[in-house]
This record gives C-alpha cells, sequence and structure tokens, in this order.
C-alpha cells in the first residue's frame, strides 16, 4: 500500500522483475479491505495513507493474520519506528531506499515466514502441541493459550515465543534471536528484541517483574524457563 503513485509503481516493477506477483492499493480503505478479502504472502504498507493509517492498518491485519508486514515510510524516528514494530510490522524500510534492498527483505521474510510455519507443521505430528505449565503453544493455528484464556501474539512476537519455547533452557543473545526470527540479511536494531520480548511477557506472564517462562540472563540473552 503506497500512495505515491511513482513509488508503488517502481516498487511493483522491480518485485514483478523477480517472479513476485503485486497487487497496488493507494489509500488506506481500499488497502484494508483487500488485506480481509485476500490472502497474502507479505504486506508492503507505507505509514502516511489517506483514509486510514499504516499503524491502524498493521494493527487491524494482526487481529486476524500472522502474515510479514514491511512498513515502507518516510518517518525516520526511532519513536515511529518502535510504534510500528510494537503494532506488529515485522521490519521497517525508510524512504529513499534502494529497489532491491527492499526485494532482498521481502525475499527473506517470505522465506523465513514460510520456514516456520514448516517447523511447526512439523513439530504438530508429533506432539499437538507444546504445553509448559499454564502455557499451552499450537504451532500449526499459531494459536497460545494461558490458564486455559487465549492471548494474542502478534507475527514476530509468536516466533520468539516459539523458537523458545523448542529450545528451552539455553541461553539466546539478542544478535542469535535476531538473526533467527528476522533473519541474518534484515536490517535493524537488536532492541527490536527486547521491545518483543517485553511484549510477550505482557501477554503470558503473571509477573512481568519476575517472569516464570522467559527470563533475562543478564549480559547474556534470553532462556525460556521449563524447570
Amino acid at each position: 500500500m503506497e500512495d505515491d503513485k511513482l513509488i508503488a509503481e517502481l516498487e511493483r516493477d522491480y518485485l514483478e522483475a523477480n517472479e513476485y506477483e503485486v497487487e497496488l492499493a493507494c489509500d488506506g480503505f481500499e488497502g484494508m479491505c483487500l488485506c480481509k478479502e485476500k490472502d497474502y504472502d507479505l504486506v508492503l504498507l507505507d505509514v502516511m495513507l489517506p483514509g486510514v493509517s499504516g499503524f491502524e492498518i498493521c494493527r487491524e491485519i494482526r487481529k486476524e493474520k500472522h502474515i510479514p508486514i514491511i512498513m515502507v515510510t518516510a518517518k525516520k524516528t526511532d519513536v515511529d519506528k518502535i510504534r510500528g514494530l510494537g503494532l506488529g510490522a515485522d521490519d521497517y524500510i525508510v524512504k529513499p531506499f534502494s529497489p532491491t534492498e527492499l526485494v532482498a527483505r521481502v525475499k527473506a521474510h517470505i522465506q523465513i515466514h514460510e520456514r516456520l510455519l514448516s517447523e511447526a507443521g512439523t513439530e504438530v505430528t508429533r506432539e499437538e502441541c507444546i504445553e509448559i505449565r499454564d502455557l499451552k503453544i499450537l504451532p500449526p493455528s499459531r494459536r497460545v493459550f494461558v490458564r486455559g484464556e487465549e492471548v494474542i501474539l502478534k507475527n514476530k512476537e509468536f516466533e520468539i515465543l516459539f523458537f523458545l519455547a523448542t529450545n528451552p533452557n539455553v541461553v539466546f543473545s539478542k544478535d542469535i534471536l535476531f538473526d533467527r526470527v528476522w533473519g541474518m540479511d534484515a536490517l535493524g536494531d537488536t532492541a527490536t528484541v527486547t521491545v518483543h520480548v517485553n511484549r510477550i511477557r505482557e501477554k503470558i506472564e503473571k509477573d512481568t517483574s519476575n517472569p516464570e517462562y522467559i527470563e533475562t540472563v543478564w549480559g547474556a540473552g534470553y532462556r525460556f524457563n521449563i524447570i
């Protein structure tokens, strides 16, 4: 979704040249309707859209779907980046940008998403679900329950939780988690990992100051505790 027709057409041309099918929307209302009606592999989302902002569209998509979302915008401040990532965006690219970099990020996020879905499907054939104390994770449907109540995790929140829960009692640095969940080719700040872990804790922990599941190992990283 991009309100600048020239930029939208440039993005489309480069993506189509790399064998991706592209559908354009130049205002927020149209883009919102398309995302609700159709199943896409990834959404490129401008923040400054007429009608409905990109932030609002990102929030609405995350209520129903777990597809990768890349914010494409002229907003450069850390506050805007953290807001977009906090709403569930997977990546953030600032204008002006290299079209080849955009294609590389699209490719990386689609591959990561497909790999994680494949891994989740493999797990469920053996176990049906991951269950630790009051926490239950259903990988195929990407649903999470805490004390019998469903909590809604955004795309990267689920991927971090799933990765840590399937590698229990192992300490992972923020760099490793960023590489594993966002991909080694992704550009970004590992502080993003901290933001996502804090949001996961708000949803699954009884006491975020004394977490039961995702522990901070100071100076080292994070560990999922099953002991």
